[in-house]
């Protein structure tokens, strides 16, 4: 690593089932998140199947693209296709050796598992000795499931750090590995993770690059990686300045914030259901929904938070224009003259979903989600959004959103959030 650069560091992740598409992979993503937050820059996140060739060639791969560490998920179990340990032995350029005291440790665990199922005997047995087997002057790392982590040391480099498939157990045995004396000895020549973040709602990523580029004609900008991403129908903008950069990716993020103000929701990276979630806690407000086309999606994406009891007082979701009327109080004559999809029981919905739930804010979402029922009047993604207060206050939005029908439903949760916030926290968001 030379002077002014960052450690880079590769995750591969293992699992046939990730190639087939049968699932898809979160622990890449979660991962590559933890580790640029340590200071590291992540050149590669790699899916490989359950194949001894295909892992030691990405993790030769990866030492051969100058990564100080790998991290790898999957392949630790008690199975034939569950090569994980061995392949990076060989990789390490030791040999596995049975760890009695490890051996002893997932007894104890398997023993409960067989009293409960009736599942024991060599079989059993023969899956505790596979997943003892740890590389010699390696780290091992106590099971969350049953199968231990390693931290795996090679003369030259680099670290290998291998966990766990199942991402409740790699994320739970992600501060064990931390604790490892081989990586706390690694992360001490790490330079601190200096990133900054703004989150967009609204602004497309070509204002970005303009402005950037504006930027750029008076000032060197070199030393200040700048990564865009578009998720949850926000831009998130990160700055990740090399060492001696700091200043000059300080001075950007603010004129960014500056120059894009009237679109930015937050100028820390802080996420629209962490900002709802303070919004509401702040003021003391509950908040109850009146889905129509999301089918609920909004009310799932408000409870995901733990703690969502002390401001969600709950949802309905009307898709029959029965439920409408019968659960939220929508007029029969109202949607017989406006229609299911309109401005005027979009507010009847949430009206009727704050009265039901005595609630201080209430929201109605109805709309055409496709791929048919649109008219030109109404076409698909023609959504109609109302948020309702105690106090008086009224927001309503009626855009067409595109995209298939899972599109639609996504960014019509997406517009519902954003003007929650809006009615919530106004000073914060756009």
């Amino acid at each position: 690593m030379e002077a002014g650069e960052r450690p880079r560091a590769a995750v591969v992740v293992t699992g046939s089932e990730l190639l087939t598409g049968a699932i898809s992979d979160r622990n890449g993503p979660w991962l590559a998140r933890e580790l640029g937050g340590l200071g590291f820059e992540v050149a590669h996140v790699l899916v490989v199947g359950d194949r001894p060739a295909d892992l030691a060639g990405a993790l030769r791969f990866a030492a051969e693209g100058g990564c100080a560490l790998i991290v790898t998920s999957g392949g630790l179990g008690p199975t034939a296709d569950d090569l994980t340990a061995e392949v990076v032995a060989s990789f390490a350029g030791t040999e596995l050796a049975l760890d009695e005291a490890m051996y002893e440790r997932i007894a104890g665990i398997l023993a409960g598992w067989a009293a409960r199922t009736g599942f024991g005997g060599p079989a059993l047995e023969a899956a505790n000795r596979k997943q003892a087997m740890v590389p010699r002057g390696a780290v091992a790392l106590d099971p969350v499931g049953t199968a231990p982590g390693l931290v795996v040391p090679r003369p030259g480099g680099p670290l290998v750090v291998v966990l766990p498939g199942p991402p409740r157990e790699l994320q739970g045995m992600w501060p064990a590995a931390l604790a490892a004396a081989p990586m706390r000895e690694l992360l001490a020549g790490v330079p601190a993770a200096a990133a900054l973040s703004l989150r967009y709602f609204g602004l497309p990523e070509s204002e970005i690059a303009a402005t950037l580029r504006e930027l750029g004609d008076g000032r060197d900008l070199s030393g200040v990686e700048v990564t865009t991403c578009l998720r949850r129908s926000e831009l998130e903008v990160d700055l990740h300045p090399l060492p001696g950069a700091e200043e000059v990716a300080g001075e950007l993020h603010a004129r960014l914030a500056q120059r894009h103000a009237r679109h930015l929701v937050s100028a820390e990276g802080t996420s629209t259901d962490e900002l709802l979630a303070r919004a509401l806690l702040d003021r003391g407000w509950t908040v109850a929904t009146g889905e129509s086309c999301t089918g609920g999606m909004l009310a799932a994406r408000l409870v995901d938070r733990p703690g969502s009891s002390d401001y969600v007082a709950g949802g309905v979701v009307a898709y029959a224009n029965t439920a409408k009327t019968d659960l939220l109080g929508v007029p029969a004559e109202m949607l017989a003259e406006h229609g299911a999809v309109s401005p005027e029981v979009a507010r009847a919905l949430a009206d009727g979903a704050r009265a039901r739930f005595g609630a201080d804010v209430g929201i109605g979402i109805t709309g055409v989600a496709g791929p048919g029922g649109g008219t030109e009047a109404k076409p698909v993604g023609y959504v109609c959004f109302c948020v309702t207060t105690g106090d008086g206050l009224v927001l309503a939005r009626d855009p067409v959103l595109p995209g298939g029908r899972g599109d639609i439903r996504e960014r019509s949760t997406d517009v519902g959030m954003h003007l929650l916030l809006r009615a919530a926290a106004p000073r914060t968001a756009s």
